[in-house]
C-alpha cells in the first residue's frame, strides 16, 4: 500500500485508526495484534478499549507481574474493576483436609488447628495481592463498578481462620490496616461510583468504611453487596441509620442476621426507590455469634413489597439448622431463588414443603447441596409422606426453570414426575448420579433396563436429552458453591 508514492506500514497508521481497529476485537485477540510493532503496543492501553477489567486471578506468586502490568496500566482510568481471588484448596497440617472436609474446626476458648506452610504462603500471597488491586485504583475517579471477591476466606466461615494466623504472615497487622485504608480512599476518592460488592473477602470492610462515602456517592448508589467476613464476632458492616443515605439503592447483598427490622423500615420508606433485588446469605456461624432476633417480621416484609413491588430475594444457607429456616422463611417474602448447602445439617422435608406452599408465585431457582462423606447414608426427603416434598414443589412452584440435587436421595419415579409437571419450562435439572435410587419393582422388571427407561422418561418429560450428573467436579454448583453463590448474585443482581 502506498501513500504520495511512500510506502505504508502497520506503524504508520493513526493512533486513532488503530484503536478504532482494536475496538473491534476480543481482548485475547488485542494482545494478540499488540505484537505487530512497538507503535500497536502503545495503543493496545489506550483508555476507550478497556472500560472494564474483569480478573480471576490464583493465589499464587506467578500472579504478581500479570497482576502489577494490567493494574499499572489500566488501574488509573479503567470503569468497571471484577477481580476474583481464587486459592486452592486450604490444606491444614494435620493432612490437607480443606474446610468441610474433615478440617478441624476451633471452638470458643479452643487453640485453632496448626494450619501448613503452604497455606500460610497463600495467606500472604493474597495480602500482597489484594495491596496490588487497591493502590491501583485509589486515586481513579472514574471508577463506576467495584466488585472484589475472594473465597480464600473460607475457612474463616467455618470458624477456623483466627488472628493467629494472620499474625504469622501480617505481624502487627500492618497489612491489613493498610488494605482498609487503601478501600476508605477509594471510597473517599470516588466521583461515579454506582456499584460497590465486597464478597468473602478478609478484613477488607470495617464498621466505619462506608462513612469514607461523600453523602453525593452515597445517595446515588444503587447496588451495595457487603457480604464480607467479620463473621466470628457481632461486628455490622453497615447500620440502618448509614442505610438511610442510599436512597437510590436497587440492589443490597447482606449477611442475613445484619438485615434487620429497622433496615426493612428504612429500605420500605418513600424517601427510598424501590429496591428491586435483595441477596441473603444466611450461615451457621453467624447465626450462632449474632442472633435472628432482630430480623424482619412478617409484617416488615409486608411494608417493604409494597413499597418495592418488585422486589425479588435470593438466599443462600450454609449449615443452617431446619428450626433456623423455619423461623427465617416468613410468608410474605418475595423467594426467587434458594440454594441450600450443608456439611454437617440436613435440610427437613418440612422446609421444602413450606418453602412450596408459601413462595409458589416467585420462586425460580431451587438447590438443594449436602456435602457428606458417607454417600451410603443419603437423606430421604419423602420419608414418612404421602408425596415427596420434591415433586410437590414441581407441581405448585410453576414458574420454577432450576432445580438441582446433590447429597439427598432422588427416587428415579419421583424425578420422571418432577420432568413431566414441569416439562420444558424446567431449563435446568441437574442431580448427581449417586442421589439416584430405584425401587424394587423397577429393578425387577427384567424385560426392561431401568436406568435406559429412566433417563428416557425423564428426557420425555423435558422434552429434550437428559442425563444425570456424572462427574460432579464439572459442575460449580456443586464444587465452588460460594463462588456458584457470588457469581449468581452478581448476575441476579445486574437482571433488573
Amino acid at each position: 500500500m502506498s501513500v504520495c508514492g511512500e510506502a505504508v506500514g502497520a506503524g504508520s497508521l493513526p493512533s486513532e485508526l488503530v484503536v478504532h481497529i482494536f475496538s473491534f476485537l476480543a481482548a485475547p485477540d488485542r494482545l494478540r495484534a499488540s505484537a505487530a510493532c512497538s507503535h500497536w503496543r502503545e495503543c493496545l492501553f489506550y483508555p476507550a478499549l478497556w472500560p472494564r477489567l474483569r480478573l480471576s486471578l490464583r493465589v499464587s506468586p506467578a500472579e504478581r507481574p500479570r497482576l502489577e502490568f494490567l493494574m499499572r496500566k489500566c488501574g488509573w482510568f479503567v470503569r468497571e474493576l471484577r477481580v476474583q481471588f481464587a486459592a486452592d484448596n486450604y490444606p491444614t497440617g494435620g493432612g490437607g483436609a480443606a474446610a468441610g472436609e474433615g478440617a478441624a474446626v476451633a471452638g470458643d476458648g479452643e487453640a485453632p488447628p496448626p494450619l501448613s506452610p503452604r497455606w500460610l504462603d497463600q495467606l500472604r500471597t493474597y495480602l500482597e495481592l489484594v495491596l496490588c488491586v487497591l493502590s491501583s485504583v485509589r486515586n481513579n475517579r472514574n471508577l463506576q463498578k467495584l466488585s472484589l471477591f475472594g473465597d480464600i476466606s473460607i475457612l474463616q466461615q467455618h470458624g477456623t481462620l483466627s488472628n493467629t494466623y494472620l499474625g504469622k504472615v501480617d505481624p502487627d497487622g500492618k497489612k491489613i490496616k493498610q488494605i482498609q485504608q487503601l478501600f476508605e480512599e477509594i471510597l473517599g476518592n470516588s466521583r461515579q461510583l454506582k456499584w460497590l460488592s465486597c464478597g468473602l473477602m478478609l478484613q477488607i470492610v470495617t464498621p466505619t468504611s462506608l462513612s469514607s462515602l461523600s453523602n453525593p456517592i452515597a445517595n446515588t448508589m444503587e447496588h451495595l453487596s457487603l457480604l464480607d467476613n467479620h463473621i466470628l464476632g457481632n461486628t455490622t458492616l453497615i447500620t440502618a441509620v448509614e442505610l438511610e443515605r442510599f436512597v437510590n439503592l436497587r440492589s443490597l447483598a447482606l449477611d442475613f442476621c445484619d438485615f434487620t427490622a429497622e433496615m426493612a423500615r428504612v429500605l420500605a420508606d418513600s424517601n427510598h426507590v424501590p429496591l428491586h433485588r435483595l441477596s441473603l446469605l444466611v450461615h451457621s456461624v453467624s447465626i450462632m455469634h449474632k442472633s435472628l432476633d432482630n430480623m424482619p417480621k412478617d409484617e416488615n416484609w409486608q411494608a417493604l413489597t409494597r413499597n418495592s413491588t418488585n422486589l425479588r430475594v435470593y438466599i443462600m444457607a450454609f449449615d443452617v439448622k431446619s428450626d433456623d429456616m423455619l423461623r427465617i422463611l416468613k410468608p410474605s417474602i418475595p423467594l426467587e431463588r434458594i440454594h441450600f448447602d450443608s456439611y454437617a445439617t440436613c435440610v427437613s422435608g418440612a422446609v421444602v414443603d413450606l418453602i412450596s406452599r408459601q413462595y409458589d408465585k416467585f420462586l425460580t431457582h431451587f438447590i438443594l447441596m449436602n456435602d457428606v462423606i458417607d454417600m451410603s447414608a443419603f437423606p430421604d426427603l419423602s420419608d414418612n409422606r404421602n408425596e415427596d416434598p420434591l415433586v410437590l414443589l414441581a407441581w405448585r412452584c410453576t414458574r420454577l426453570s432450576l432445580l438441582a440435587v446433590h447429597g439427598y436421595t432422588v427416587w428415579a419415579h419421583n424425578l420422571i414426575a418432577i420432568a413431566r409437571l414441569r416439562g420444558s419450562d424446567l431449563k435446568v435439572l441437574e442431580v448427581t448420579e449417586e442421589s439416584i435410587e430405584f425401587d424394587q419393582g423397577e429393578l425387577a422388571d427384567q424385560d426392561v433396563d431401568p436406568v435406559h427407561n429412566f433417563i428416557e422418561q425423564v428426557s420425555l418429560g423435558l422434552g429434550r436429552p437428559w442425563h444425570a450428573v456424572m462427574d460432579i467436579e464439572l459442575l460449580s454448583v456443586f464444587t465452588e458453591p460460594t463462588r456458584h453463590f457470588y457469581r449468581e448474585m452478581q448476575s441476579f443482581s445486574e437482571g433488573i
